[in-house]
């Protein structure tokens, strides 16, 4: 069994027709925090999901930063600046380059980190990427990847070489959307990005981070089939730190508009909601999100924040190679990690700048 066959079950449904649907208590009640008339109630969730946060993680937040090692890519993705037809200046990291991204980030105290490539087997081999993780592994604790999704033997080889965590992010659950917005590439395959999360899980990831792109479907019956991915995955694979990430569709290069907008308000609602239904899962907000927005979530249940980030390949060393260069998408929080630091510890949560060790 994987978690597609628990995605046909809903697949065919709407977010109203859900209520009525065969469901187990939680899977119920998670719909009603989801709903529409819950909203009037959000005050109460969010404290509710406050105590579950404060029970399960205390007051601590984990920091990380991501460092894009390539933007090359072969898909067309509708949504992301990187979109192979994209007239962009395309750039891969020299090894000079990462060490000295990663001489950066190191001194800024952070010890995890992400790191990304396009969609590009051909420009962004594992090869290539084994070669990186030799550089980064002298510098950072815990190192997560973001990249095209693998079959479990490679994701295993990534691991001998210093991975420990795996982010991929499903974009959209329905599957009759997700072929519109992937039309060309190998991202198309719907079934093997699916599965991903769960090969990588298989062969032996420490944790595993999975999301949905806020606003390219309607956001509660999405959240809805994240929540129950997640909890597959928390069910089958218990010694594995499963978490959610909540991205919100932001603005990049070309003419891509939002076809589902979701709101601040939205937001909590998908936050307080997950944290009740899932009140072990981990949850990251990224810079996406505005600093001010980002402090007044804290306490609803983000266990994870980036910081110091940067979109751009080679970001944090270099902002732009030339006026042709793009970051994947825009962000809006650009504190760095001392400033993100000082909020959290303003509002009484401990900063968290390593919790786990790649051995």
């Amino acid at each position: 069994m994987s978690y597609y066959n628990i995605y046909e079950k809903f697949k065919q449904l709407d977010f109203g027709q859900l209520a009525s649907a065969e469901l187990s208590a939680d899977e119920a009640e998670f719909v009603s925090l989801l709903s529409p008339e819950r909203e009037n109630y959000l005050e109460e969730i969010a404290k509710r999901a406050h105590q579950i946060t404060l029970r399960n993680f205390g007051r601590t937040m984990q920091l990380y930063t991501p460092i894009y090692l390539s933007n090359y890519c072969e898909n067309q993705c509708l949504y992301c600046g990187f979109n192979a037809e994209n007239k962009i200046e395309r750039k891969k990291l020299t090894f000079d380059e990462i060490k000295a991204e990663a001489e950066f980030i190191s001194k800024t105290g952070l010890k995890h980190i992400l790191i990304l490539t396009g969609d590009s087997r051909a420009v962004s081999s594992l090869s290539y990427i084994k070669d990186a993780l030799k550089i980064l592994r002298g510098y950072f604790s815990s190192i997560s990847i973001e990249i095209y999704a693998l079959s479990e033997e490679e994701y295993a080889g990534l691991i001998s070489e210093g991975v420990d965590g795996l982010t991929i992010y499903q974009e959209v659950y329905d599957q009759g959307i997700y072929g519109k917005m992937h039309s060309v590439g190998a991202k198309r395959d719907y079934l093997f990005r699916l599965d991903a999360p769960e090969r990588g899980a298989k062969a032996g990831m420490h944790s595993v981070n999975i999301g949905v792109l806020l606003g390219l479907n309607d956001w509660r019956r999405e959240v809805f089939l994240l929540g129950l991915h997640a909890k597959y995955l928390q069910d089958n694979y218990p010694d594995l730190e499963i978490g959610v990430s909540l991205p919100r569709i932001r603005p990049q290069m070309g003419d891509f508009s939002v076809p589902n907008p979701v709101s601040d308000k939205n937001i909590v609602q998908i936050l307080a909601a997950l944290r009740i239904f899932l009140p072990r899962i981990g949850i990251a907000l990224s810079t996406r999100e505005n600093p001010e927005f980002r402090n007044n979530l804290i306490p609803l249940g983000i266990t994870r924040m980036s910081a110091g980030s940067s979109t751009y390949v080679g970001g944090h060393t270099a902002k732009a190679f030339s006026d042709k260069s793009v970051p994947q998408f825009k962000i809006s929080d650009e504190r760095d990690v001392e400033e993100v630091r000082k909020a959290l510890e303003k509002k009484g949560y401990q900063p968290v700048l390593k919790d786990w060790m790649h051995i």
